[in-house]
């Protein structure tokens, strides 16, 4: 059925820079709605591998409003207690998500926008576009990919390291992901890691809040303030976590170089070295899910819209939330997620009070 009123606000994706999202508008007061394609709350976190941990503990990876409550004997968070706190987090503030509920396009209106979905059509003044990446893997092309006989997955197709028991695994890339699978991956399986470049591990102490704190005073000096601590680059890549730093303890975590090309039974490097393997996991990123912004014919020559902060810049009606640093310094984490939201809200709700 078709929904004929505008709203001041729809947000699409329920995740969390979506909730980020719908907590401010709340507190605003203005008429919204959060289209949410999944089942069940959680966003993306119901969908990770069993054991995945935050890089931050619970304290310091929170929505606006409420911190995370502590999960007992986990000091960074298991995925499934964060879909927890998310559940709890959108009922804890009454938010009025709509779900399942697929955008299938918004295109231009009028003086408003239209969401078209499998369960109607909303119109709204402003819409919040949040579905994230993780619909997108990237797997980047190697030479002998086609002829590689042996399993291939990206981390989204990651569950449990018992899969490979006994197996010759091969993980790619560089970056928090491919250590922690890597991690518990060599328990049950001879394993190798190839990266561009040579992983940096951060220091012991350094968690993902002190990691965003760095990175959030490196963001400021390049707006003109003054940072003397050399930002991340001069600490490193990956926040160990307790598996990381045992594997890391036990020699399993030593890159190499990335291999030349795929062949039907492995990997070949520049050197002519050839290695057999059964599996090769990439856990080499992600790309946003904008399909459903295509109507509005934003894209450009690259493929990416351009933006002004998070505001498109060709369409100011619409905001893109939690992909990362591109529209939003580190809005693709729990923490920045809110601080991204607190500024895209404000602006839209001054931009509906006619300020």
């Amino acid at each position: 059925m078709t929904k004929s009123r505008t709203l001041d606000v729809v947000v699409i994706g329920g995740g969390q820079a979506g909730l980020a999202a719908g907590y401010f508008l709340r507190r605003a007061g203005v008429d919204f709605v959060i289209l949410d394609r999944e089942e069940h709350p959680g966003g993306a976190w119901q969908h990770f591998w069993e054991s995945l941990r935050t890089f931050s503990p619970a304290a310091h990876s929170m929505l606006p409003g409420w911190w995370m409550p502590d999960q007992e004997g986990e000091p960074f968070p298991t995925a499934d207690h964060v879909v927890g706190y998310l559940t709890a987090y959108e009922q804890r503030y009454g938010l009025p998500l709509r779900r399942p509920v697929r955008v299938r396009e918004v295109r231009a209106d009028g003086p408003a926008l239209a969401v078209v979905t499998d369960a109607g059509t909303w119109r709204a003044r402003h819409v919040v576009s949040a579905t994230g990446t993780w619909r997108a893997p990237h797997v980047p092309h190697y030479p002998g990919r086609e002829l590689f006989a042996g399993r291939e997955l990206h981390t989204v197709g990651y569950r449990k390291p018992a899969e490979f028991a006994g197996a010759r695994v091969l993980v790619v890339g560089g970056g928090n992901s491919a250590a922690q699978i890597l991690a518990e991956v060599s328990q049950w399986a001879e394993t190798a890691w190839a990266a561009r470049r040579p992983p940096r591990f951060l220091p012991d102490h350094v968690d993902g809040r002190a990691l965003f704190d760095i990175a959030t005073r490196r963001h400021l000096a390049r707006e003109g303030s003054v940072d003397g601590s050399g930002g991340i680059a001069a600490l490193g890549d990956i926040v160990l976590t307790p598996s990381v730093r045992a594997a890391r303890d036990h020699g399993a975590l030593r890159a190499r170089p990335m291999f030349d090309r795929l062949t039907a039974r492995g990997a070949e490097w520049t050197d002519g070295r050839a290695e057999g393997f059964d599996a090769v996991i990439w856990c080499t990123g992600f790309r946003p899910v904008l399909d459903h912004l295509a109507p509005l014919g934003l894209r450009g020559d690259g493929g990416r819209m351009a933006v002004d902060g998070n505001r498109a810049a060709e369409e100011p009606r619409l905001r893109l939330l939690g992909y990362g640093d591109w529209t939003g310094f580190a809005s693709a984490t729990l923490i920045g997620a809110g601080r991204t939201a607190k500024g895209a809200v404000a602006e839209i709700v001054a931009d509906l009070r006619g300020r």
